[in-house]
């Protein structure tokens, strides 16, 4: 049996990962039912699939729920307390999170293997570089993207699609959350 990959993101509407500015997490956008759809993704059996620079931004995050228990959302704590597989050709082990094994490697053949050996889901929250080449070379079983209501034109960082091959999406599921935040899950299937 084959597990199950999800490319989960979150976006602007113009399709960028991050902004800066003023901004804030989540654009300032986030409400309960964001928040509590979050942690239940997150508290199902699953092993996350990052990248180095994700990792590493998550490490931060987890350095900072350590010293101060009321920084980050519980879906985050979840997120940061699941087994890990983090792929790097730069890192070094031991990582710092709590359950996570470092492979040295091609993505797209780490991640084919973790799909053909994983009795879980596996997930990735960001990595973007890495999750257009899985797209590419048709690794990902499923794009969850969380669609805030904004434009970031001006301050719109690290574009989620540049650069990535072209896709039809099959729409599995919608919600919209807290009135105005679109959760959004494809099967995608590159287009020929």
């Amino acid at each position: 049996m084959t597990a199950i990959y999800t490319f989960d993101v979150f976006s602007s509407l113009d399709g960028f990962g991050t902004a800066r500015g003023d901004w804030g997490g989540y654009w300032g956008k986030q409400g309960p039912e964001l928040l509590d759809r979050r942690l239940a993704t997150y508290s199902t059996e699953q092993r996350m699939v990052l990248g180095a620079n994700t990792y590493r931004a998550f490490t931060q995050l987890l350095a900072m729920i350590d010293q101060e228990p009321t920084v980050g959302d519980p879906w985050v704590t979840k997120l940061l307390n699941l087994p890990a597989t983090v792929v790097s050709t730069t890192l070094t082990a031991p990582l710092d999170w709590p359950d996570a094994t470092l492979v040295s490697g091609d993505a797209v053949d780490v991640v084919a293997r973790l799909k053909a050996e994983s009795d879980v889901p596996l997930r990735s929250h960001g990595s973007l570089s890495m999750n257009r080449a899985l797209m590419a070379a048709g690794l990902v079983d499923r794009v969850q993207v969380t669609l805030f209501p904004v434009i970031t034109g001006q301050t719109g960082e690290n574009p989620i699609f540049h650069g990535a091959e072209d896709f039809d999406l099959e729409l599995l599921e919608a919600r919209t959350l807290d009135g105005s935040i679109q959760e959004l899950i494809y099967r995608p299937t590159a287009h020929r």
